[in-house]
């Protein structure tokens, strides 16, 4: 029972969308387009997001073991997925532009604390835009496709009062065909909208969190730098 009721109803959206229009015709082109570009990037960014928070934990627990930063800096060629990979490398890098040797042999010192401090905040900065890309698109879809939907029902109801007034008749059996088929539109940039929302706050939010792990991270290569060269 509850396949055929399915099946006609899908019988039913393919005839009103065989007996839209022009405009609605193109306009449902659009919000495809626009939806499987977001499917497109939702289920990039899912996988990215995924993966970075797997590498980001492994990358953590290495770091936190204490050996050798020469080791760490070749572990970060397997970890490309991590934002904390890069920002190791930028601190690492300037700790080597800065070492200078102690009069005692042992581990070398630095000049500055703070360029080692401004190098990771750069590279923190460059790592949460790169894991913010793409999600502008998603923002984009959420707000824009529903009034996409609403330019093509407000069209396809005038097409179907102008109708109404060419043939001379004014009842509903009349007008109501054309109203069903505009109201396509309406339904369709719902329905590429609410995905691209939904996974919009989800990603927002992952990025916060990433941010908030990247501020830790420098906090915590900050006391190793100080403690072992300064």
């Amino acid at each position: 029972m509850v396949a055929a009721l399915l099946f006609q109803a899908q019988g039913e959206v393919w005839q009103l969308l065989s007996n839209s229009g022009l405009v609605a015709r193109l306009v449902l082109v659009i919000l495809l387009f626009f939806s499987i570009f977001s499917w497109a990037i939702i289920l990039l960014k899912a996988g990215r997001f995924r993966r970075a928070r797997q590498e980001s934990q492994q990358f953590l627990a290495l770091f936190r073991q204490g050996k050798r930063l020469s080791d760490i800096r070749t572990a970060c060629g397997n970890m490309k997925s991590t934002p904390l990979a890069g920002i190791f490398l930028a601190g690492y890098r300037e700790i080597e532009n800065q070492a200078v040797p102690r009069e005692n042999p042992g581990t070398p010192k630095i000049r500055s604390l703070a360029s080692v401090q401004r190098a990771l905040g750069i590279a923190g900065s460059s790592e949460l835009t790169h894991m913010e890309g793409w999600l502008t698109w998603l923002a984009t879809t959420a707000a824009v496709t529903p009034f996409v939907g609403l330019f093509g029902t407000v069209w396809g109801i005038i097409d179907a009062f102008h109708g109404l007034g060419s043939a001379g008749t004014a009842s509903l059996r009349s007008v109501a065909p054309g109203i069903s088929e505009a109201l396509i539109t309406t339904a369709a940039g719902l329905f590429a909208a609410i995905p691209a929302l939904i996974a919009y706050n989800q990603f927002v939010q992952r990025v916060k969190e990433f941010g908030a792990m990247i501020d830790d991270f420098a906090l915590e290569f900050l006391n190793m730098t100080e403690r072992y060269f300064t």
